[in-house]
């Protein structure tokens, strides 16, 4: 008999240890978050602005959290692949979306059903004008001189590059040819994963221009291989000052992209908060001021809503542009 109730009152304890997880799980109580590692998807390759800087977040967004963070690149179809992974995640805060500016052009350009709404945004951290960046040895010394001999010579004759067809390098070459009044079409527009891939067609001597942000071509131009003949900003950018505008220039025209966080739409506020509050603490660390200005990427914060609204004119704005590239579907 007094086995019989030992082996009763050890069922009922086993019983009571296994159901207490899960009566807590049912009253409300979650997992601490994070709790294991969490992924970053770049939809840019590795070497390019986008991953540069998404690596550094990573590894001191680890540290805050203390859990890894991991990026993981998911390229293709000009920024699809990875942006649409980002946005298809289960919305669990454990995948965070590295968007940038061609988030906002999949759409139109038939690529993928995903826009700036299918997010909850985290926060932008970055904003940088295109530049127009030629070989140190071209013959072009100015944008003029060059958007001069596109006139002169027949279509085909030069070749553009930067990253992906009608990404933000794209379109900024298609506005800067189009407001000169010069058919964008006149030149050929060779699709790369990145702007890294880009700079190497370029010094290869397969591209004649490349059109992108100056930081991820700094370090070639700084060692004498390449030149910047401008920025397509409204002032010259303190951290490269030498570089003068295109408007300076007599050339109408502003262009350059963005970088920023986000997580699927539908992911609990509470880790929503959790992971802004711990990327506010990375962009406003020094060791983020010193990364970026070492790399002469622009700072610019936008956080929740805000950043959210920043994307979505940016969405709204774009038709127009890419109806002039003929790239609309």
């Amino acid at each position: 008999m007094q086995t019989r109730k030992l082996n009763v009152v050890l069922a009922l304890a086993l019983l009571v240890l296994f159901l207490i997880p899960a009566t807590a799980f049912a009253s409300g109580q979650e997992e601490e978050f994070p709790s294991r590692p969490i992924t970053l998807i770049c939809p840019w390759a590795a070497g390019g602005g986008t991953d540069r800087t998404a690596r550094f977040i990573a590894e001191q967004l680890s540290d805050v959290l203390g859990t890894p963070v991991n990026v993981s690149n998911q390229t293709g179809g000009n920024g699809a692949v990875g942006h649409s992974a980002a946005a298809n995640a289960d919305p669990n805060g454990y995948t965070i979306g590295n968007v940038t500016f061609e988030v906002a052009a999949l759409e139109y350009l038939g690529y993928s059903d995903v826009t700036p709404d299918d997010y909850t945004a985290l926060m932008q951290f970055n904003q940088d004008p295109a530049a127009v960046i030629v070989r140190a040895d071209a013959e072009w010394d100015t944008v003029d001189d060059l958007l001069e001999d596109i006139r002169q010579e027949p279509a085909g004759t030069y070749t553009f590059a930067g990253s992906g067809t009608a990404s933000v390098w794209d379109l900024a070459r298609v506005g800067m040819l189009n407001s000169v009044g010069i058919d964008p079409n006149k030149v050929k527009y060779i699709p790369t994963k990145g702007a890294a891939p880009a700079i190497t067609e370029m010094l290869g001597g397969e591209v004649d221009v490349l059109t992108s942000s100056y930081p991820e071509a700094a370090a070639q131009i700084e060692s004498g291989d390449l030149k910047a003949l401008g920025i397509m900003a409204e002032d010259r950018v303190p951290l490269y000052e030498d570089v003068p505008t295109l408007k300076e220039q007599g050339v109408d025209w502003v262009y350059g992209t963005w970088r920023g966080f986000t997580v699927p739409e539908g992911t609990p506020e509470e880790r929503v908060q959790v992971l802004q509050d711990a990327l506010m603490q990375v962009v406003q660390s020094e060791e983020f001021e010193e990364f970026m200005a070492n790399n002469q990427f622009g700072i610019k914060i936008r956080e929740g809503e805000e950043f959210m609204d920043f994307m979505m004119t940016t969405y709204r704005e774009l038709e127009e542009i890419i109806e002039v590239a003929g790239y609309g579907e």
